[in-house]
């Protein structure tokens, strides 16, 4: 049979030839059936009574008795008059037990034809095999649809990174495994949001498609919406409509929000990627740390059963106190130098030269170089979670200034395994800092060629209606899936990671 045919040895060429015969045979298969009357697509409905995982948890209730499972069909050995199959449905597999003397000679003769991967129903009575293994004994079967292209071969299989990607539908047939990661990302979000509604919060939907492009450094994707006859921007965050909804009487609001970026792909980036941002009023940036901190603990115990995990060789203690550390603090511990020691910008670009820490500008401040700093020496000694607090103000333009010290503002991020997971602020509610701090950065991005930008005016007249004092974080999902997956890439963790066209 077509099926059986090896695939090891066969070249490229070879294995697109072996494809083309097949897709042949199985269509000169799918036109009989159709002179026949028995146009496999034209069945809208099968009534499946029982699940393969139910079947085997519940064997001593239903032996005897009558199911009707539905899937693709896998493998199958056949023996004269009789014939066993296995049957993958959403969520196992099921063997299958057909004789010929229980459905019929024609039937039977036409299940013969069948093809792996073909979509089967099958009502039949639940017994054990003399070997002992639980199989549904078939009264009837039915073709529901028809594979017109093999499946990857059992002892081929598909193992090309790539091509699982690309071709995420065949992954899942191929590596039912890969599904549990993905059921998995579905209990972390549906625990997320039980979570953040426990404390109150609301979930609220916010544009994707902007009017302007604000001048935070993302690159934006680029549009053009006909009948208004505008460009529009796909949105960065949904941090600016989100405070909105704080100024307008919301006290507690959050979103799950998908984001697009115009920017590279790594094994921790991907152009549209999905968020969590909650802003929260009347409470700053160390409120913010105690929710994240425990909105970790609660999750990664509610789906993994455990709140120590095992992520890319090394186990991380999420349910532990976090390490907190102001960004001097962590340059002081893992560089040896400490801020308080540069008088000036001079003295920190020299500390800088010294240590050979790259700068981006010549002119760096004593901010900028503090930042070049933790970014050479001290992000990938971040394994265990560990929350970073008090940026300097030239790289926080949303964040509000710290009363003590206006160099700083009141801003965290969190890092595990040497990557940021998070960002949090007091959030600023000055508007006048803000529409400063805007044209700052309108001015840089233009400055790089970025002629789009603007200052998001509306949003500063939201501000002079008064935001009252607020917290805000936002979060990467895909990363938190992967730290409870155990996955190294963020295309693991996406069900259709963005990919360059395949070639034909």
């Amino acid at each position: 049979m077509a099926d059986e045919i090896r695939t090891e040895e066969l070249s490229e060429e070879e294995l697109l030839e072996n494809l083309s015969e097949q897709h042949r045979i199985r269509i000169e298969k799918l036109n009989k059936l159709k002179a026949d009357g028995k146009d496999p697509y034209i069945t809208t409905k099968y009534d499946v009574t029982t699940l393969a995982k139910d079947i085997r948890g519940n064997y001593d209730e239903l032996e005897g008795k009558d199911v009707s499972i539905a899937g693709r069909m896998m493998t199958r050995r056949i023996m004269g008059k009789a014939s066993f199959a296995d049957v993958r449905d959403t969520s196992d597999r099921m063997q299958i037990y057909v004789r010929i003397d229980e459905i019929g000679k024609e039937l039977f003769d036409e299940f013969k034809t069948w093809d792996l991967g073909d979509i089967v129903g099958v009502t039949g009575y639940v017994f054990k095999t003399k070997t002992g293994e639980i199989s549904v004994h078939a009264k009837s079967i039915k073709l529901l649809s028809k594979s017109l292209l093999p499946l990857p071969e059992k002892w081929h299989g598909l193992k090309d990174k790539e091509e699982r990607y690309r071709k995420r539908y065949l992954d899942l047939i191929a590596n039912p495994e890969v599904k549990d990661t993905f059921v998995k990302r579905s209990m972390i979000l549906r625990e997320i949001r039980s979570y953040l509604d426990g404390l109150g919060y609301v979930e609220v939907d916010t544009p994707i498609l902007l009017p302007l492009e604000i001048g935070a450094a993302a690159r934006p994707f680029k549009t053009h919406h006909n009948a208004l006859d505008i460009d529009m921007y796909l949105r960065i965050e949904t941090e600016l409509c989100l405070k909105r909804l704080i100024v307008g009487g919301f006290n507690k609001v959050y979103e799950v929000g998908r984001i697009f970026r115009n920017e590279g792909m790594d094994a921790t980036h991907n152009p549209e990627f999905t968020t969590i941002e909650m802003y929260q009023a009347y409470t700053d940036y160390f409120g913010m740390m105690d929710i994240i901190e425990d909105l970790y603990r609660t999750v990664t115990l509610k789906i993994c059963g455990t709140d120590t995990v095992p992520y890319q060789g090394k186990e991380i203690a999420v349910g532990k106190p976090w390490e907190r550390l102001t960004m001097i603090e962590a340059v002081k511990k893992y560089a040896g130098v400490d801020f308080a020691d540069w008088a000036d910008d001079e003295a920190a670009r020299a500390a800088a030269k010294e240590k050979n820490v790259e700068l981006e500008s010549k002119n760096a401040t004593k901010g900028e170089v503090l930042i070049a700093f933790f970014e050479t020496f001290v992000e990938e000694n971040l394994i265990q979670p560990t929350i970073i607090y008090d940026y300097p103000v030239e790289n926080s333009p949303l964040a509000k200034r710290k009363p003590s010290d206006p160099m700083f503002t009141e801003r965290f991020e969190y890092f595990i395994n040497g990557t940021e997971f998070g960002n949090a602020f007091s959030e600023l509610n000055d508007p006048i800092d803000q529409r400063g701090r805007f044209e700052k950065q309108v001015a840089a991005k233009r400055a790089q060629g970025g002629n789009d930008a603007q200052v998001d005016e509306d949003f500063i007249t939201a501000l002079e209606y008064g935001l009252p004092p607020t917290g805000g974080l936002g979060f990467g999902v895909d990363r938190l899936v992967m730290l409870l997956t155990d996955s190294a890439s963020i295309r693991d963790v996406l069900l259709f990671p963005t990919m360059r066209p395949e070639k034909k």
